[in-house]
């Protein structure tokens, strides 16, 4: 199993969720954070909690067979894509084990 996650652009989060969702992806977690990278933006800024981030970004996850990794990457790509520096990282990792909360049970 992989788990593929991104870090992109907040506006193009709802665009890059829908498309997963019509792809058959529905496990899905999603989460707004701050980072900072080697691009800063026009509306970039000190946050207001942390000293070193400088841009509100959301985080895409989904866990998926090793199959599906290419069909994921394309579609966070494809619409997560503004043409612009910063649009963001997609990171693949191996997964070890996964366990279920309710049973303790690997999945």
């Amino acid at each position: 199993m992989k788990e593929v996650k991104a870090i992109v652009k907040p506006f193009k989060a709802n665009d890059i969720l829908s498309q997963l969702l019509q792809a058959g992806y529905e496990n899905l977690t999603v989460t707004l954070a701050e980072g900072t990278g080697n691009f800063n933006s026009d509306d970039s800024s000190l946050s207001m909690h942390f000293s070193i981030t400088d841009s509100e970004v959301a985080v895409i996850i989904v866990v998926c067979n090793d199959s599906e990794v290419e069909k994921i990457v394309s579609i966070i790509s494809s619409n997560g894509r503004t043409g612009n520096p910063g649009d963001g990282l997609i990171y693949v990792s191996d997964l070890y084990k996964v366990f279920r909360v309710k049973t303790g049970l690997e999945a």
